[in-house]
């Protein structure tokens, strides 16, 4: 006889949220932390190659989120992210009565993570801090805060075209009968080749949660401009999730002339 596995009982909400919470923390300590603590490590002294660069942010983005998605994947989905809730619930892969808990959750854990990125930064070096907060604190932004001197509309289509992207793999890797055990190292190393064409663009967000944590430590234009990277993910994942749900979970007997 094969040796059966130990059904668990499904997770409560609290739970759920509790999970989610744990890996938006995770995911966004990661990114943020990279960002600020190693991508430009040394800059303006003898020992400026050794920083990681946007190569190495987007490998800290990928490799958190296939951590947070195996550690946490398995009680709450693994979103991590209010555009991949938003997604998913267009795609009916859970109920919309969920939605504003997790966004709730996903925000509370990635405000934790720039927290912690703030209080380490209490302790280094003189002037560290206010620098890293006059610069924007990673945070995301267009114009004269984009890395690359990009505009507003490039920043709106980045977002809700790569917001969208993520979803299209989330939901495909996730489909309850067409999903991959490795669903979450595909889905996160989606999520760094985002970040590679992103990061230049405007910091890369795609991820609401994570723009409104930097945001509330950055300066005053990171809050002026952070509703592109609330609303506009947020639509491409949307989008994605609906455009998802009809093209290809659509049941052979319900396709038109059949």
């Amino acid at each position: 006889m094969s040796p059966t596995r130990t059904r668990l009982p499904a997770a409560t909400m609290t739970a759920r949220l509790t999970a989610e919470a744990f890996g938006t923390t995770i995911l966004v300590i990661a990114i943020v932390g990279a960002a600020l603590f190693a991508s430009r490590f040394g800059e303006g002294t003898d020992a400026s190659g050794e920083g990681i660069g946007f190569v190495g942010i987007s490998l800290a983005a990928g490799l958190a989120l296939v951590a947070a998605v195996y550690a946490f994947g398995p009680i709450s989905g693994g979103h991590f992210n209010p555009a991949v809730t938003l997604g998913a619930a267009a795609a009916g892969r859970m109920p919309w009565r969920d939605v504003p808990s997790y966004i709730a959750a996903q925000c509370i854990g990635a405000t934790i993570a720039s927290t912690l990125i703030f209080l380490i930064g209490l302790f280094g070096p003189d002037g560290w801090l206010e620098a890293q907060r006059t610069a924007g604190f990673a945070s995301n932004g267009f114009g004269a805060s984009s890395p690359g001197g990009f505009g507003m509309g490039a920043a709106i289509i980045g977002e809700a075209l790569f917001a969208a992207l993520l979803i299209f793999v989330f939901l495909g890797v996730t489909h309850p009968a067409r999903g991959t055990p490795l669903g979450g190292l595909v889905t996160g190393v989606t999520l760094a080749l985002i970040h590679l064409v992103l990061l230049p663009i405007d910091f890369a967000s795609v991820n609401p949660a994570r723009s409104i944590a930097t945001a509330v430590y950055g300066s005053t234009e990171a809050l002026a401009q952070l509703w592109v990277f609330l609303v506009f993910p947020m639509i491409g994942a949307l989008l994605a999730g609906l455009a998802y749900r009809a093209l290809f979970d659509v049941s052979e007997r319900e396709e038109p002339g059949t």
